[in-house]
């Protein structure tokens, strides 16, 4: 991504620089909102969003089944798969299942084999875009707000949050449902601001290639950023003293105060080593490693950031309807580099504080079809990690046993009967309640957290 496109998606997403502020008119009833400050304290949470679009399998995670798919599928699952050997936990060990090993052993992760609806399998609904759009707001209105501009909405009414607070919510995926206003009507130091994983400074002037401006007195042209003469200070105090002059409004002029204070912040971030990490260091090459990385140290370097949403790009998508063989190495690749994380919360002395969620809008069907994938399912795994101040992890939790409905392509992993399970809108409930909302349920449409605190 270039400069010009950085600083276009980043102004996008947070409105920040040249929209006005505008007054909370919630939807939400927050009289309703129990909200606890001491547990918002204690847990003094920080949540890193990991969300795999496209729907990822579970089978990474989950081979407990693993012979009856076998003897059911359509295409022969081992004569494609370059191996298929199962863990301790039965997981996938060429997809990840070595590194979930080791962080379930060492007490980091917990994860969920049961997140199941059965209100969208009851209307045949395994839709992208609905069920992302669902997952993200929490809720199956789409006129809802996504959980991150609900939760803004309710700590700046409960006072945790104001116009003072550094970069609050980050993300480094541009623009999500995540942060989809709804009815709400938002002060723009609650929209995200947009990041890469380079920490490149969108609100710096020092790069900016603005090649021209007049001088008011001289009225002779002169070059802005030339590279032999460099930043010229002067000139961006008297860009912000023009902008401000003709922008009387106070927000403007607020703005601009912050303008300055991000470009500080993150000029200090760009500056800070990731300690050595040995063994367990971050891939080299990867995207999406170096965007973990990035987030664990703006965390650590800043409280008050509390919510950092991710996709997977440099992994590549999830859709694997036919050349699955790829979802082993993407997988292997996502896991390591959630156990270096887990490795730099440790040495950072933040894994009491911040976790990392995993999840996506679905999982996939276990019949491997004629083109060698999967297509669209309804269970899916959910994969928490670090946290451990309001977590407590459990390993592995859920059985699920596989559902034939005697048609071609039509094999799934179900819930086993008895066994715990929950519909993916417990995922936004059991993130409100880590930020200290007692009844998340009024926000999720009845549906209670997660067992996992």
């Amino acid at each position: 991504m270039n400069r010009r496109e950085f600083i276009k998606l980043s102004l996008a997403a947070t409105a920040a620089l040249t929209i006005p502020s505008i007054s909370q008119a919630s939807v939400l009833d927050f009289s309703k909102v129990d909200f606890s400050q001491t547990l918002y304290n204690s847990n003094n949470a920080q949540v890193i969003m990991v969300f795999l679009y496209g729907g990822a399998s579970q089978l990474c995670a989950n081979l407990t089944n693993i012979d009856a798919i076998k003897t059911n599928s359509q295409s022969d699952y081992d004569n494609y798969f370059r191996g298929i050997t199962t863990t301790n936990n039965n997981l996938w060990q060429e997809a990840g299942g070595t590194h979930l090993e080791e962080m379930i052993s060492a007490g980091d992760a917990t994860i969920f084999r049961t997140c199941y609806s059965q209100v969208r399998e009851d209307v045949g609904n395994k839709a992208h875009g609905e069920c992302t759009a669902q997952n993200q707001k929490g809720s199956f209105d789409d006129t809802n707000a996504g959980i991150i501009a609900n939760l803004a909405a309710i700590l700046q009414n409960k006072n945790i949050i104001d116009e003072n607070t550094l970069m609050p919510f980050v993300t480094l995926e541009g623009e999500s449902k995540f942060y989809m206003p709804g009815s709400l009507r938002l002060d723009s130091y609650l929209r995200a601001v947009g990041l890469d994983e380079e920490l490149n400074n969108p609100y710096s002037r020092s790069n900016i290639r603005n090649w021209f401006y007049y001088n008011s007195q001289e009225r002779d042209i002169e070059n802005y950023n030339d590279d032999e003469l460099g930043f010229d200070p002067d000139l961006d105090i008297k860009m912000n003293n023009l902008a401000q002059k003709y922008n009387t409004n106070e927000t403007i002029k607020n703005d601009f105060e912050k303008r300055k204070e991000l470009s500080v912040f993150i000029d200090n971030i760009s500056e800070t080593t990731t300690p050595e990490l040995g063994n367990n260091a971050y891939p080299t090459n990867s995207n999406f490693a170096e965007k973990i990385k990035t987030a664990i140290n703006v965390m650590s370097a800043n409280p008050d950031t509390k919510v950092i949403t991710i996709g997977t790009s440099g992994l590549g998508g999830w859709d694997d309807h036919n050349d699955a063989r790829d979802y082993v190495t993407r997988c292997e690749s996502l896991f390591t580099t959630i156990k270096s994380a887990m490795a730099h919360l440790k040495a950072a002395n933040k894994e009491d504080e911040i976790s990392i969620l995993v999840f996506g809008e679905f999982g996939r069907n276990v019949n491997l079809n004629a083109a060698l994938g999967w297509d669209h399912g309804n269970l899916q795994n959910l994969y928490l990690f670090g946290g451990k101040s309001y977590f407590k992890h459990k390993g592995i939790v859920g059985e699920t046993e596989l559902e034939d409905v005697g048609a071609v392509n039509r094999l799934y992993l179900k819930p086993k009967s008895g066994s715990y399970w929950f519909e993916p809108l417990s995922i936004a409930a059991t993130f409100y309640k880590i930020f200290g909302i007692q009844n998340p349920e009024i926000l999720t449409g009845g549906y209670e957290p997660i067992d996992i605190f």
